[in-house]
């Protein structure tokens, strides 16, 4: 390419040297890197001090808190919410070949015979909801809840299942619901995470920590799992011979050698550390008190079924009132269970003595405390179950065409029993809510649309419901 600059006349390519034109361009490697240096600087210096901090919704918000009971292994909701008159008639019998077309179970062949509902319902309340005999608690205050029997999902395996119900996706690495909302919206609390986590029952949940993980946002949004007893997070205490001194000293030194790195490259992650170490250190205090509910009266442990000292389900929706009061953002209770592929009976008897008083008790001390009006309290889990038999006549496999779920406070319109399922409880036949538009809805009553709370990444803005989602405003007040 021919040069046209004096200074080049009579020079050819080979001739021009790398150490001149660095020399004499301005583009030193000094100068390279003072330039780096005051650009990361700049945007250290525009970046929010604390990443936790509280932010305005985008609209005026019906709720700012949410406690999401996840039930992990998918509830029956033939079983516990959508009692079938025709699938008790026909128990025994082939299903009928055009509603198996395309169908794909899970592990059954779908040509198994159905199975009848294994339990009584009656109607409750003002409302008159139709609740299984396993769920007494929550039939004392159905009317302050919304029933969603128009539930639908595209995943038909746990992990998968669970990952959409959480992340918005199937795929492993995208931000979990929890942290889209920390990042919406921060947290009113500066002594206790922004979003946590607790799991009770058999095991944990099949997605693992990406149901709660940050993905491509920050780390500072992801959940903080905390035990029921004890430490809530292990290594909280100092060990023997470090006092809080101590410990203040040695904290404020690394501060301030992370601020030091922070102003160089202008990491977040950066950021994040910063903020976890204050965030253990106030913890210290914080975090022993909240977890005493030794100081709640008996009537309240006894309405929850709480037991001080012993890790349940019953101490988790506990310990998620005392943390929404204290201006916790989002929390989680994951009770894994529910996956009743055989002992259909005797297990899901067992899930709902373990969770059902609790669950009830919690939006019962929610609205008796004023908090309910502002905490949206969702309850389910990844789809629902089949209502052909696995396990001999003692078991559902999984099914992602229809299931239940349940929702109260935060805007929620109470009393109302949304959506329904064909006479065998198959499919959605009226009033079909998928998972995205779960999500659409819950960032709706936040204070956002769903389509604007967004995070580049990789190139594009991504966002909780992708490229979906439609707001069920038949389940807003």
């Amino acid at each position: 390419m021919p040069c046209h600059d004096a200074q080049f006349r009579g020079f050819t390519p080979k001739q021009i040297s790398r150490r001149w034109f660095f020399e004499q361009c301005g583009v030193g490697l000094g100068a390279v890197a003072l330039s780096e240096l005051f650009g990361a600087t700049a945007k250290a210096e525009t970046a929010p001090a604390d990443p936790l901090a509280p932010k305005p919704p985008q609209f005026p918000a019906k709720a700012k808190n949410v406690i999401f009971l996840f039930m992990a292994g998918a509830p029956s909701h033939l079983e516990l919410f959508d009692y079938k008159p025709q699938l008790a008639k026909y128990n025994g019998t082939n299903p009928p070949p055009e509603l198996l077309k395309g169908y794909r179970a899970a592990f059954i062949n779908p040509n198994s015979k159905l199975l009848g509902p294994k339990f009584k319902f009656a109607k409750y309340g003002q409302s008159g909801a139709e609740l299984s005999e396993l769920l007494p608690n929550l039939a004392t205050i159905v009317d302050d809840i919304a029933i969603v029997k128009g539930m639908y999902t595209d995943a038909f395996n746990h992990a998968p299942g669970q990952l959409l119900m959480n992340t918005g996706t199937m795929q492993f690495g995208r931000p979990s619901m929890g942290a889209w909302v920390t990042y919406g919206l921060g947290s009113e609390s500066r002594d206790l995470p922004a979003f946590v986590v607790f799991s009770s029952g058999k095991k944990g949940p099949s997605g693992g920590d990406s149901c709660w993980g940050s993905g491509f946002l920050p780390t500072v949004y992801q959940g903080v799992q905390f035990r029921s007893a004890g430490d809530p997070v292990l290594y909280l205490s100092n060990p023997a011979g470090i006092d809080n001194q101590v410990q203040r000293d040695s904290l404020d030194s690394i501060r301030r050698l992370n601020q030091m790195r922070l102003g160089a490259t202008g990491d977040p992650e950066i950021a994040t550390r910063i903020n976890s170490f204050e965030m253990a250190f106030r913890m210290q205090s914080s975090a022993p008190e909240l977890m005493d509910i030794s100081k709640e009266s008996k009537a309240t442990l006894d309405m929850y079924g709480a037991e001080p000292g012993k890790p349940s389900f019953a101490n988790d929706c506990l310990l998620a009132r005392r943390l929404v009061e204290r201006g916790v953002r989002f929390v989680q209770l994951y009770h894994e269970a529910w996956d009743q592929h055989s002992q259909l009976v005797k297990d899901i008897t067992q899930n709902c003595h373990d969770t059902d008083r609790a669950a009830a008790a919690l939006i019962r001390d929610l609205k008796q405390r004023g908090l309910l009006d502002h905490t949206l309290v969702v309850w389910g889990g990844e789809f629902g179950r089949t209502p052909m038999m696995q396990g001999g006549d003692d078991g559902r496999d999984h099914h992602p065409n229809a299931f239940t779920m349940w929702m109260a406070g935060g805007g929620i319109k109470p009393g109302i029993t949304l959506g329904e399922t064909d006479d065998l409880g198959f499919n959605v036949v009226k009033d079909k809510v998928h998972v995205h538009d779960l999500h659409a809805t819950m960032l709706q009553l936040l204070g956002f649309d769903h389509t604007k709370l967004t995070y580049k990444f990789q190139g594009r803005p991504f966002r909780l419901t992708d490229v979906h989602g439609e707001v069920v405003k038949e389940l807003m007040a």
